[in-house]
């Protein structure tokens, strides 16, 4: 089987050896199996990649992003604003107003709410608009437009992100809630003022995945089969940050139930981004018949820190059974969305299969 993961990870804190990327992985203790990473250096329409067995080291999309998210409230509350294309070829959004906005300072029960937009995929500062900062309220009055000069025939392929934040004089802004609104089928009739509720961040990894089979005829006419697992790990969105300069994420992979060390395999450290993007592969090869439904594709991702890195989220596909090769063990736990992309990857050998995981906020460890 050849299955192919894009995704945002980083490493795990209960290893005590480096964080570099790792070059290589084998052996497991179902089979003979080895494992290399790579790059990925080239994707045609189906998806194809290239890989090297060496470090990768291309640049990576960079996309700016502001001090960060310093709170931890509970998103409540709801925004109101419209959406209108101007006939001078501008896109208007027409903030009116906030309401129930959640207590950004507790300790001084305050909270400073202003409104920010980005216009996706463009997440760098000349895609950034924001309104006036209202003090002391959580329902806050704007009356403001927020522009930006873009073509008709562009907007299908964009996607308005609409925050609300609490401005804190030392610059540690707190994340009050946001709504995203895709343009692809937006109806441009509707201009009237809308009220939507504030949505918190979603944390997840964007995956595409490929299963694959090869047989070869031995000694008898029988046919001996063997696949891989190939995990791509594309990119990651959302992720928390948990220190002032930003987020360093890297990803570790393990094909459960192996956990030996030299089965693992990283990404390299990409630094101060809560969006970044790995384009990293790793393979796992030497699985026979029925080992991969067996199997379970962890994924974690981690703050880099010199002392100890932080878990930020992670994910396990499986078949989530509860069990592998006859025993109960806790890890095969895959809930969902972790199911359905591990049964579609399985049901639809030599296709591609992609999907957009939300992180877990914890794991169960494995026993």
């Amino acid at each position: 089987f050849l299955f192919i993961l894009s995704s945002m990870l980083q490493d795990e804190g209960v290893d005590s050896d480096d964080d570099d990327t790792s070059l290589s992985s084998c052996g497991s203790d179902l089979s003979s199996r080895k494992g290399y990473s790579a790059s990925a250096l080239s994707l045609t329409d189906r998806f194809i990649l290239f890989f090297s067995p060496h470090k990768h080291t291309g640049s990576l999309l960079s996309v700016y992003s502001e001090a960060g998210d310093f709170g931890n409230v509970e998103v409540r509350g709801s925004v109101e604003f419209a959406v209108m294309y101007s006939p001078i070829g501008e896109l208007i959004i027409m903030i009116e107003q906030c309401q129930d906005l959640a207590i950004a300072n507790p300790h001084k029960q305050r909270t400073d709410p202003y409104v920010k937009t980005y216009l996706y995929p463009d997440k760098s500062r000349r895609s950034k608009r924001k309104t006036s900062i209202k003090k002391r309220t959580v329902n806050p009055v704007y009356v403001e437009s927020l522009r930006y000069k873009v073509k008709r025939e562009e907007l299908p392929d964009k996607t308005l992100n609409l925050s609300v934040w609490h401005n804190d004089s030392r610059g540690r802004n707190v994340f009050l809630g946001q709504v995203e609104i895709s343009f692809k089928t937006w109806d441009w009739g509707h201009e009237a003022l809308t009220w939507y509720n504030l949505q918190p961040k979603v944390h997840c990894l964007k995956l595409f995945c490929i299963c694959s089979k090869t047989c070869h005829l031995i000694s008898g006419g029988s046919k001996n089969c063997t696949g891989e697992i190939h995990v791509w790990l594309r990119e990651a969105k959302e992720l928390r940050h948990l220190k002032p300069q930003g987020v360093d994420s890297f990803v570790k992979c393990y094909i459960l139930p192996d956990t030996r060390k030299k089965s693992r395999q990283k990404t390299r450290i990409i630094k101060k981004t809560p969006d970044p993007v790995y384009n990293h592969a790793m393979v796992y090869d030497g699985f026979r018949t029925g080992e991969v439904s067996e199997a379970c594709c962890e994924l974690t991702v981690w703050d880099h820190n010199t002392l100890a890195n932080q878990f930020l989220g992670g994910l396990r596909l499986s078949l989530g059974t509860g069990q592998s090769y006859g025993k109960k063990v806790d890890w095969m736990d895959s809930m969902d969305e972790e199911i359905q992309i591990w049964k579609r990857m399985l049901a639809n050998p030599n296709s591609w299969v992609e999907g957009e995981l939300p992180l877990r906020s914890s794991m169960t460890p494995r026993k």
